[in-house]
């Protein structure tokens, strides 16, 4: 990983190059010899730390302490100054410098301070993105199938590389709890994971929820916004959904991943990352290659490693352990005693084929832990969707009910099942259905 990046403005040139020397071998040091340069150098580099000297040629400290915090409030600031004004240094951090050093000051002084305010740093930014991003969960891959265990040795034998990989598999089979596998296993897990849902966010807002962008940029933009791409400097980036992302936006996402640099809104200055890219998406990106929705060569730059992951139908034997471990989930967040199921439920869950797969089976565990009574889980709570009992005197009935009748039963049992395979979204069921979602509510509604 690189070093630190640690901007000095100061004009004594003696003095830069004394701290240069004292501080090279844990930062990246780079100079200004006055105010105008500094700022520069704060816009175009994508600057950690800043040692500020309190009197330049051109300016002075204090107000460039505040131009540099208009650009990037987080950035930390630590004020270079003589004895005669150390109470202009304690004012400069009423505007948030972080702190000051006096001169003569000794090195490895300069340096303690240096690694506390990169440290400080650090636990900012990790603290804005657990403020951004709050993630949905850090649970193990829970069972003990076949296909479960191919799963993890493949993540074992990528995990070690940077290579991009794509996540293909159904809505809710966890393809975020796979990227996340793959990011606690490599040796980026020390750094940040960062997941964002493409198509969760407006097409109008996406670009610079990656990409960040600077003061100014356009209207509302009162002060620069680090993008998830810096955020995730480091770590790793998930993108799921990736096959909802603009046509635009796929063009930029290309260079990114060619170049290894970005460019914040607003912004003419490439700002170097280390990310590693981590995509996933339950359609077929090369249907949508070949219907020109997707763009080929980001389909080929983001699946150099691709992974499957197995829908719940396929790996059954795991609904055993995957219901115990929700159970004693649901049962510590709600302050439940449930002990199990019982054999006729497992049965059941066992012969359902889970078209909303793991996130279906949570879904309909937490709905059993709250309205359990009993210590065990009988074969009766479950849905008449999981059970079959829904179908079954519809068909016996069938001669009964008019076409009308029929229609409307079909209807509800049809649009049942398909919100369950969207893991109970309304968003994604509507999509999956080809109407608005306000047309399924409508329907919903309709239909009782």
């Amino acid at each position: 990983m690189s070093k630190p990046k640690l901007l000095i403005i100061d004009d004594d040139k003696n003095l830069r190059a004394s701290m240069k020397l004292g501080l090279e071998d844990d930062y990246a040091v780079i100079e200004a010899p006055n105010g105008s340069e500094g700022l520069k150098k704060v816009i175009k580099e994508k600057v950690d730390l800043v040692l500020l000297d309190l009197r330049l040629p051109d300016t002075s400290g204090l107000k460039l302490l505040k131009e540099i915090k208009e650009i990037d409030p987080s950035l930390n600031v630590i004020m270079i100054t003589a004895d005669n004004a150390v109470k202009k240094a304690v004012e400069a951090m009423k505007h948030g410098a972080y702190d000051y050093i006096t001169k003569p000051f000794d090195l490895t002084e300069l340096s303690l301070l240096s690694s506390k305010a990169i440290e400080r740093s650090s636990i900012e930014k990790e603290n804005l993105f657990l403020k951004q991003s709050c993630p949905s969960s850090k649970d193990r891959m829970i069972g003990k199938s076949e296909k479960l265990q191919e799963l993890r040795q493949l993540i074992d034998d990528i995990a070690g590389s940077s290579s991009t990989i794509l996540i293909q598999g159904e809505t809710g089979v966890g393809k975020e709890l796979v990227a996340r596998q793959v990011h606690n296993s490599s040796k980026r897990s020390g750094h940040l994971f960062v997941a964002v849902n493409c198509s969760a966010i407006p097409d109008n807002l996406i670009e610079s929820e990656l990409f960040g962008y600077e003061k100014g940029a356009f209207t509302g933009a009162f002060e620069r916004h680090t993008g998830k791409f810096e955020i995730a400097d480091g770590g790793t980036l998930f993108l799921d959904e990736v096959g909802t992302l603009p046509s635009s936006l796929q063009a930029k996402l290309l260079r990114v991943l060619q170049e290894k640099v970005i460019e914040r809104l607003g912004s003419e200055h490439p700002v170097d990352i280390d990310v590693r890219i981590i995509s996933a998406t339950n359609t077929d990106l090369k249907k949508a290659v070949a219907g020109g929705r997707f763009r080929e060569d980001l389909y080929y730059r983001l699946n150099v490693i691709p992974v499957l992951v197995p829908p719940l139908r396929d790996r059954k034997g795991d609904i055993e352990l995957l219901a115990a471990h929700f159970i004693k989930k649901y049962n510590r967040m709600l302050g439940k005693n449930i002990l199990g199921l019982t054999e006729e439920a497992l049965s059941l869950l066992e012969k359902y084929d889970w078209p909303g797969n793991v996130r279906e089976l949570e879904n309909l565990i937490e709905r059993l832990v709250v309205l359990g009574k009993e210590k065990y889980i009988s074969g009766a709570e479950l849905p008449a969707e999981v059970t079959g009992a829904s179908r079954s005197p519809a068909i016996k009935e069938i001669r009964h009910l008019s076409l009308k009748e029929a229609t409307k039963e079909f209807e509800k049992d049809f649009i049942k099942q398909v919100v369950a395979r969207a893991g109970g979204s309304k968003n994604k069921a509507a999509k999956m259905l080809g109407i608005h979602r306000n047309t399924l509510l409508q329907l919903e509604k309709k239909l009782n």
